[in-house]
């Protein structure tokens, strides 16, 4: 048995980082309403809805990116068209959740400041899904790997 020496390469560690930066994001609140005038704070995370289908992208994307190492020759998953479909799930879950959340009307900030602090987590998994799709579009243009 000999030792798999293949580097991961800049695109599949942009995808990893990608793929981390969403499941940090998905623990985080993705929206929060309440809290002034004495009303309780309502809060809900990537984890519900279409959310978490954003959070097994994440989760699929990390497996997908050490998929090569747990085996001798090349895997043929591991091609930029899995990283893009993966890429462009998650943006389609992501962007219903969104449309989902503003129908909802949780979206209403008191002040600008809000924006930031009262929805990091969507914040941070849109960034992550963004940083995938980035590392898709990086693939595409390396040669394949026999």
């Amino acid at each position: 048995m000999t030792m798999h020496r293949r580097p991961i390469g800049r695109s599949r560690l942009l995808a990893a980082i990608g793929a981390i930066v969403t499941l940090v994001g998905s623990f985080l609140p993705w929206w929060t309403v309440g809290g002034r005038e004495g009303l309780p704070v309502l809060s809900g995370n990537g984890l519900e809805a279409a959310g978490i289908i954003v959070f097994g992208v994440a989760i699929a994307t990390l497996a997908l990116v050490t998929l090569p190492y747990a085996s001798e020759r090349p895997v043929s998953l591991d091609r930029w068209l899995s990283y893009a479909a993966l890429a462009g799930l998650g943006t389609v879950a992501f962007a219903y959740r969104l449309f989902d959340l503003a129908m909802m009307g949780v979206f209403r900030f008191a002040e600008p400041a809000d924006v930031i602090v009262r929805i990091p987590g969507l914040w941070l998994a849109g960034i992550g899904l963004s940083i995938l799709a980035r590392a898709a579009y990086d693939m595409l243009g390396e040669p394949r790997l026999r």
